[in-house]
């Protein structure tokens, strides 16, 4: 409640209604700009609208996808390509029986912040494959790797759904949900052997 106790004379007045003015006039120039992009979208409806069809993926996002790579993904000569060119594949982590480095490269950086954050949106999305497959790489390799892996994963969905004009489709659950219990099923056996494996107690 301080903070809106004291004098306000004519000379603060000036400012606030100069500092008003300014504002409205960025959002008419932001609304120009924005009405500008939506008329150059027109001719590429169809896919803004498929590329949407991906989650995490909104207007915004799909509009950054294609100002960036096109959409004629000919001009890639597969996936592969196109996620080392946005700097989203890791690149060779192993030489003569040594591990390396598993950084990405650093690629169109503007592409790569827009995956980047649908990626964060689509981890959010509830009952996703994106969703599971984030929890699941999270564990071994950290969140902020794992991040990475769902905006590869995104361009990877993106690329096909513009190659062959068709909207992204979930893998199928019942295969996720066997081979997460035949994990499970490792998991507690490779338990049972290590506590066989211990001494028997005094």
């Amino acid at each position: 409640m301080l903070a809106l106790e004291g004098n306000l004379n004519e000379h603060h007045r000036f400012m606030l209604n100069l500092s008003k003015a300014a504002i409205l006039q960025l959002n008419e120039l932001l609304c120009q700009v924005d009405n500008r992009i939506d008329q150059y979208l027109r001719k590429w409806e169809e896919e803004v609208k498929l590329l949407q069809t991906i989650p995490g993926v909104q207007k915004q996002t799909a509009t950054a996808i294609l100002a960036e790579i096109g959409t004629d993904m000919h001009a890639f000569p597969n996936q592969h390509h196109l996620a080392s060119w946005c700097g989203l594949c890791p690149g060779n982590n192993e030489s003569a029986g040594k591990k390396k480095s598993e950084r990405i490269n650093h690629g169109n950086s503007s592409l790569k912040t827009a995956l980047v954050e649908a990626a964060w949106a689509a981890v959010h999305t509830k009952e996703s494959y994106l969703k599971r497959r984030y929890y699941s790489l999270s564990v071994r390799r950290g969140k902020k790797r794992a991040l990475i892996a769902i905006a590869h994963k995104i361009l990877i969905a993106t690329y096909f759904i513009l190659k062959n004009r068709v909207p992204y489709m979930e893998p199928d659950n019942q295969e996720w949900l066997k081979k997460r219990k035949q994990a499970q099923i490792n998991n507690y056996l490779r338990r049972l052997r290590e506590l066989e494996a211990l001494p028997p107690s005094q």
